[in-house]
């Protein structure tokens, strides 16, 4: 269950036995689907770009798609669609941040 006050969640790549999901390009074709879901709508050639509210990714080398809540506030059937797959593929969902990378202080 996701709480409603997360702001973005993780699909992850691992099923919920542990196994490596496939096809290898899962997450892009799922982020692809979900490209016209955008800020403002679907424009022109927004094809061509994941929406912010829908990011492929890899952390620590597993595929992940992380999904904004903003997805859900703008399209609450979008926003089902992308927890069904998850749900229908048995794949882990964690609620997170993403957290930039940051570089580290310089010496003093």
């Amino acid at each position: 269950m996701i709480s409603p006050n997360a702001k973005e969640v993780f699909i992850q790549g691992i099923t919920a036995d542990g196994r490596t999901f496939r096809p290898s390009d899962w997450a892009e074709r799922l982020a692809g689907v979900m490209s016209p879901f955008r800020p403002g709508g679907a424009t022109p050639g927004s094809h061509l770009s994941y929406s912010p509210w829908c990011v492929p990714t890899s952390i620590g080398g597993v595929k992940c798609v992380i999904v904004h809540a903003d997805l859900r506030a703008h399209d609450v059937m979008a926003w089902d669609f992308v927890m069904n797959f998850a749900r229908d593929n048995g794949l882990q969902i964690a609620e997170a941040c993403l957290v930039p990378d940051t570089p580290p202080p310089a010496a003093k």
